[in-house]
């Protein structure tokens, strides 16, 4: 029989071991989305890590849940320093943590979870692209340009000038990382191929000769801050930057928690106390200089394969990567830049999923996709996001508009049936369809309908009144006993 005490001994060893292998796979991804977000060192993302693990994990709302720095954050992040410098930056990322925790408070959790999962895909698609495009000319021992067009105009000349080394520890990584992931990852499961694939590159660049970037690390990660800084001038556009952050980080985090629900049978997220958390990490991280924070299915779903139970996991996650940081930092300034790049690399392709596109094919919503992949990638994220939500909402639009009218002759008389969504957006098509049909014959008129709103009964029922004037005649029931019909089946499905 299992005791209390023993219950509580092996729900701890459970999230102290998930604590370890969270830890593991989230320090080269925290490390490599610093470089890939163009911070000044990587020291804001492993803040960030130490963040999202300790203050989100204590306050959070989504226990098997671990928070970070994400990659679906980078490219917007690359896009504020390169706009408005790194400290206005961490104000921004404060900013944004404060409109979160205001969302929360007000309960808005779940409006952040209407967005189409086209536009959602094709952003994270469409994120992978560009961190792809822009790393790989780190892999050759370059830097990359600022956006898709110029990065990939460049390509030819960083392949013609690559760095010989650290082409030789980008490609060894990425090797490693798939050889790894592919046949020794389904047998040990607790070692993940990012660290594997980060300590082989480190180790073949120190038996390289010649000169390759390696990663920037502060004599003192702890002390040497990035103060959050903003000046009155322009402050609109990092307002604007703020509510973006906002709600693509909110979106991410809300869409992360309810996939991490369907992983694990344990206590269900509570979204506003975890977007409210979220909100407090981004303000926390922030003001101490590091990247901003969301809830990040790569790492929760980790913690969940290796047997955590409670929220205890992700916060001590983040107590290993405080030690680690105040102890070990100085391994990181041997880390090769090539190999970051070859794991971020991985990283942006595996963003771009071919069966989620087929999905949102399969629901009609391929363009949706295609329009927020290329303003994502051509324009900018929120671009992207704008254009690939505003198509969403005029093709929503369209077939509420839409009416199906079938109308055949059978048996010297005329069958009209009217299907969908019969609204006030659909009176036009209506009309002109059952004007069409030929004056003086009868007509069985029958509604096979979702929706019916006050409009279409008016225009529907005037129709049938014009129409029998004329001398034609109509078979079915009357236009008010469907509407009736249809609010008291709503009324007893409320019920």
């Amino acid at each position: 029989m299992i005791t209390p005490t023993d219950s509580g001994s092996s729900r701890f060893a459970r999230d102290l071991s998930a604590s370890l292998v969270v830890f593991l796979v989230a320090l080269p991804l925290s490390l490599g989305i610093a470089v890939a977000s163009g911070a000044p060192t990587v020291r804001a993302g492993l803040v960030a890590a130490i963040v999202g693990g300790v203050v989100v994990g204590l306050l959070g709302g989504a226990p098997m849940q671990v928070s970070g720095p994400a990659a679906g954050l980078t490219v917007m992040v690359y896009g504020y320093i390169q706009a408005f410098g790194f400290r206005a930056t961490c104000a921004i990322v404060i900013l944004a943590g404060l409109l979160q925790l205001a969302a929360g408070a007000l309960r808005f959790a779940r409006a952040a979870l209407a967005i189409s999962p086209a536009v959602l895909q094709a952003m994270l698609a469409g994120i992978g692209v560009l961190i792809a495009l822009g790393q790989v000319h780190v892999l050759f021992g370059h830097r990359p340009s600022g956006s898709a067009s110029a990065n990939l105009v460049a390509l030819p000349e960083t392949l013609s000038q690559a760095n010989v080394s650290a082409t030789i520890v980008g490609l060894a990584t990425l090797l490693v990382l798939l050889a790894w992931n592919r046949l020794v990852a389904p047998r040990v499961k607790f070692v993940p191929g990012s660290l594997v694939a980060i300590a082989a590159g480190t180790a073949l660049a120190a038996c390289l000769p010649g000169e390759q970037p390696l990663v920037t690390v502060p004599d003192d990660v702890l002390s040497a801050f990035e103060w959050p800084s903003i000046d009155g001038t322009e402050l609109g556009p990092r307002l604007v930057a703020a509510l973006g952050l906002a709600f693509v980080a909110s979106a991410e985090s809300l869409l992360c928690a309810v996939a991490t629900d369907r992983l694990h049978s344990g206590p269900r997220a509570k979204l506003n106390k975890e977007l409210a958390a979220q909100g407090v990490g981004n303000i926390v991280s922030g003001a101490l200089g590091g990247l901003p924070i969301t809830g990040v299915i790569v790492r929760s779903s980790a913690n969940i394969a290796s047997g955590a139970k409670s929220s205890l996991s992700a916060t001590l996650h983040g107590v290993w990567m405080l030690l680690f940081v105040a102890l070990c930092a100085g391994f990181l300034g041997r880390i090769p830049m090539a190999a970051l790049a070859a794991l971020l690399v991985h990283v942006g392709v595996n963003l771009v999923k071919l069966k989620e596109f087929k999905r949102v094919h399969a629901y009609g919503e391929a363009a949706v996709y295609a329009v927020t992949l290329a303003g994502v990638v051509f324009i900018n994220l929120l671009w992207g996001i704008g254009l690939g939500f505003a198509l969403a909402l005029v093709l929503m639009l369209r077939r509420l508009v839409r009416a199906d009218v079938d109308i055949l002759e059978r048996d010297g008389a005329l069958h009209a049936t009217l299907r969908g969504h019969l609204t006030f957006l659909a009176v036009p098509a209506i009309t002109h369809a059952l004007g069409k049909l030929a004056a003086r014959r009868t007509v069985h008129l029958e509604l096979e309908v979702d929706a019916l709103d006050h409009a279409a009964v008016e225009a529907i029922h005037d129709w049938r009144v014009g129409y029998e004037r004329a001398g034609g005649r109509v078979i079915g029931r009357t236009i008010e006993e469907q509407w009736r019909e249809l609010t008291q089946d709503a009324t007893a499905t409320k019920a």
